[in-house]
């Protein structure tokens, strides 16, 4: 049986303090009146005020928020046909390098995958720009949904899916009525995960950015080389909020269809 003793529990607050005291600072000095970010002045909220007037800024927040959206959608399709693939269809000649080129950019280092990116459209003489970025963060966060739906359908009840093909449902009508509605959870996370990493992503989006098409992260990275201000406190504040808004709704909507799934099992089992 586990005890907590002095150690383990210093240990623990030890780790937390390291990995989110900085990100806790922040955010307080986010707020502070001083343009000095390491000197406390009083509470304020100019620097969220000022915010609205730097086009700069907010320009590349609708860009990185354009990208995300689209790129996270069509990362959750492209995995979830893909993990599909790799959980019903386990015997087709090529599988070991379908999952391996599906998994690749999991263990794949950034630089290498943004510059592979770059010289590919470089040679097909596609422009650099917004929609570069965004073929480039579908490549980088499909392999996340994949992961996450074939997790869910590898304990998924295919007995449902027989069921509902017994009842005169096609196979297509089956998937977007049966299966669909039951991995949605896993769907939803992984579209979750896809939308988070490319908000976050800087080294890929470097690579294959061009004119006009700067995210946040390379916006902020490039003022933060000369110099810490407030308003990139603020800026990163809002980062984080969106992100933490965005897992705790992933994870109501997920613990809500457990919640209702496991309902529905006891009551299909006490009917029986």
């Amino acid at each position: 049986m586990f005890r907590w003793t002095r150690f383990n529990i210093t240990s623990v607050v030890l780790g937390f303090a390291f990995l989110y005291l900085p990100i806790v600072l922040l955010v307080i000095f986010s707020f502070n009146e001083s343009k000095l970010v390491t000197v406390w002045g009083g509470f304020s909220t100019k620097w969220y005020v000022s915010l609205l007037s730097n086009q700069a800024l907010l320009d590349a927040a609708w860009v990185t928020v354009r990208v995300g959206l689209l790129s996270a959608t069509f990362a959750t399709i492209l995995g979830t046909m893909a993990a599909i693939t790799l959980v019903r269809f386990t015997r087709f000649r090529g599988r070991i390098l379908f999952s391996g080129l599906v998994y690749a950019p999991l263990v794949m280092p950034e630089v290498i995958t943004g510059l592979s990116l770059l010289l590919l459209f470089v040679a097909i003489g596609l422009d650099r720009g917004f929609w570069t970025i965004t073929l480039a963060h579908t490549t980088l966060t499909m392999c996340f949904v994949a992961v996450v739906v074939q997790s869910r359908l590898l304990s998924f009840d295919q007995s449902i899916e027989e069921a509902a093909q017994d009842l005169g449902a096609p196979p297509v009508r089956t998937f977007f009525e049966v299966t669909l509605p039951i991995i949605s959870p896993a769907v939803f996370s992984g579209w979750v995960l896809a939308f988070t990493l490319s908000l976050d992503d800087l080294v890929i989006a470097s690579f294959t950015s061009g004119p006009g098409a700067t995210t946040l992260p390379m916006k902020i990275y490039s003022q933060v080389r000369l110099g810490v201000t407030p308003e990139i406190n603020a800026v990163c504040t809002i980062l984080i909020a969106v992100v933490a808004v965005g897992v705790i709704c992933a994870s109501v909507v997920t613990k809500r269809r457990e919640v209702q799934r496991e309902r529905d099992e006891r009551a299909a089992a006490a009917t029986a």
